[in-house]
């Protein structure tokens, strides 16, 4: 599958922004999805993510009630919602797939297949 994010941007602190990751290929509704994050420096780490059939999700502890993912399996499309950006928040979102099908919520990167090119997000201060 091919993944291909947008949304990203350059946002003061306390702004907000949408992510989008668009799927190609079949059975988009059947793979979980995660968004993960890399800053400059450090290695890659898990922001979120969500089942295959959008009702499970699961959020690191530095963002969660700040960000939201959701998915809309008709339009192969996961989506990142950010609100209450910090400057911390700055780094290169990747979104990706799972490897099998009708896993859970996963959480490690290892557990991913398919990755989109990634999007950047700066956060000012």
């Amino acid at each position: 599958a091919q993944l291909i994010e947008s949304g990203g941007g350059l946002v003061q602190a306390g702004g907000s922004l949408r992510l989008s990751c668009a799927a190609s290929g079949r059975g988009f509704g059947n793979y979980g999805m995660g968004w993960f994050r890399q800053a400059p420096g450090k290695e890659r780490e898990f922001v979120t993510a969500i089942n295959w059939k959008g009702d499970s999700t699961q959020y690191a502890d530095s963002v969660k009630g700040r960000f939201t993912i959701s998915r809309d399996n008709a339009k192969s499309t996961v989506y990142l919602q950010m609100n209450s950006l910090k400057p911390e928040d700055t780094a290169v979102y990747y979104c990706a797939r799972a490897r099998g099908a009708f896993f859970g919520v996963l959480v490690v990167s290892a557990a991913y297949a398919s990755w989109g090119q990634g999007t950047q997000v700066t956060v000012s201060s």
